[in-house]
């Protein structure tokens, strides 16, 4: 049996894409605002792994360091859950640039990345 690289795996996730459809930046929050159980059986394991992570309100950088998978195409996954409707962004809404709780979960989730 022929040795699998590393990087395909997540070439195929994202067909190739490395570009989103929507602004998601790291600290971009994403819920899932009703859980479908047979949408979730429908889809590939990453997939499924980060619209059950999505299942409470969390970043982008928590949703990649709770789910092993890189920004990058935990980015492209979320863009493209987004499109179905299954998985919410967030607006980004900010009462002042330097929102304490924000910058609270910014600063664990990439504490949870390194």
């Amino acid at each position: 049996m022929a040795k699998r690289h590393w990087k395909v795996r997540p070439y195929v996730l994202t067909g190739g894409r490395t570009r989103t459809r929507q602004q998601l930046l790291v600290h971009t929050l994403v819920s899932v605002p009703y859980y479908d159980s047979v949408f979730a059986a429908g889809l590939l394991p990453e997939q499924r792994t980060l619209y059950e992570h999505a299942r409470e309100t969390r970043s982008l950088a928590e949703l990649s360091a709770f789910s092993g998978i890189s920004l990058g195409v935990t980015r492209v996954v979320v863009d493209d859950l987004a499109s179905t409707d299954r998985l919410l962004v967030h607006a980004e809404t900010y009462e002042s640039p330097f929102d304490r709780r924000l910058l609270e979960r910014l600063l664990d989730g990439l504490r949870k990345l390194a």
